[in-house]
């Protein structure tokens, strides 16, 4: 007889828990020691070497939610998606990246990949093809992001896996738009998933955090990578990342409710242009999306129409704050024309499908009729 394995809140509760062995508290306790014995243990623990009970701990939880074998915590989403290219990447390597990426992951690759000799290449769209045809016989990873940024671009996951491991291709996904509760990519055949921490797995705003999880023998290499560039995560907010994944499952249904709710709102709009959400039978990729995801996310994308100013809309919300980040309980929007888009020209922005009119919704875990109604406030006073 088989134990059942436990279902995804309890996993976010209760896996990967500090044991708190003197006094028998619920919860983790938090170990701020930067110096532990050497003598007589199995681990010698450092938190460079991100192996502290904090630490491990919230690795662990978050390797149990991507159905991985292990996982490691950094400072910030950056030191995990930089860490982790490095660790499989050197000179005269070649990497293929989906054309929808982070920004900051973008800047990492065209400021830095030149100077170390590690040629890259970006695909002309998201679909499986599209990444065929940028293989070259040096190509080590295809990296890539779904639902993207900012668009929600879905790119079929299992199909890209497919193509890489027929050419013995490493694969990589920044999963954190999606969540490990709406998408596993592991279980699709991808082989390390990314998260910037400081989104829905924080949740709250208030931590910066990355992740990465994948196999033993990966991350046996990517840790032999981190201990030496040092991007680990300070205990007290790997404590506070542990905490609020306990929350994560129940936040993000919320999250998908909310967004989807909206989404077919704002689709029927008067004012809106384009709604860009995959759970809308609208999109491109909604039957992928479909196939793949558990839940469709909290972010979307709208394009109000002509008659309308974003700018003026966005300055006149009430409950929604214009803010750069994402993924917390409360809503929060940005034109991306004026941040992560800024610096091409309007001419470039269109090209990719980004107008000045484009807004990007993080949408919170308020009272759905509030956000709607805050909505309407300030398409009334454009």
């Amino acid at each position: 007889m088989t134990t059942k394995k436990p279902g995804v809140n309890t996993i976010c509760t209760h896996t990967g828990e500090v044991k708190d062995t003197q006094f028998g508290g619920v919860i983790s306790p938090i170990y701020m020691t930067t110096s532990y014995p050497f003598m007589d243990v199995d681990v010698k623990r450092y938190p460079r070497y991100f192996n502290t009970p904090n630490q491990k701990a919230v690795a662990d939880k978050i390797a149990a939610l991507e159905h991985a074998e292990a996982g490691m915590v950094f400072g910030s989403g950056m030191a995990a998606i930089s860490t982790t290219l490095f660790a499989f990447l050197s000179h005269g390597d070649h990497i293929v990246l989906a054309n929808e990426i982070y920004g900051g992951t973008f800047n990492l690759i065209v400021e830095e990949f030149d100077k170390m000799g590690i040629e890259y290449s970006f695909t002309e769209g998201i679909e499986v093809n599209h990444f065929e045809e940028k293989i070259q016989s040096n190509t080590k990873i295809i990296y890539l992001e779904t639902p993207s940024n900012p668009l929600l671009s879905i790119t079929d996951v299992e199909g890209v896996a497919r193509l890489a491991k027929s050419q013995g291709i490493m694969t990589m996904i920044d999963n954190t738009f999606a969540s490990p509760i709406n998408q596993t990519p592991l279980d699709l055949g991808i082989d390390v998933s990314i998260h910037s921490a400081t989104k829905y797995l924080g949740g709250h705003s208030d931590i910066s955090a990355g992740a990465v999880a994948s196999s033993e023998k990966n991350m046996d290499i990517i840790w032999n990578k981190a201990k030496n560039l040092g991007g680990h995560l300070n205990d007290f907010i790997a404590y506070l990342l542990e905490r609020s994944i306990k929350t994560l499952g129940v936040r993000v249904d919320r999250h998908n409710s909310n967004a989807q709710y909206i989404a077919e709102y704002l689709d029927i709009h008067k004012a809106v242009e384009k709604v860009y959400y995959p759970g809308l039978e609208s999109h491109h990729n909604h039957e992928i999306a479909k196939k793949q995801m558990h839940g469709y996310g909290g972010m979307l994308s709208f394009e109000l129409k002509s008659d309308y100013n974003a700018v003026t809309f966005q300055n006149n919300l009430k409950l929604i704050k214009p803010s750069m980040s994402l993924a917390g309980v409360e809503s929060t929007i940005l034109l991306p024309s004026l941040t992560s888009h800024g610096l091409l020209t309007a001419e470039q922005r269109m090209e990719i499908g980004i107008s000045d009119n484009l807004l990007r919704f993080s949408v919170g875990i308020e009272d759905v009729n509030d956000i709607i109604a805050d909505i309407e406030l300030g398409l009334k006073i454009n």
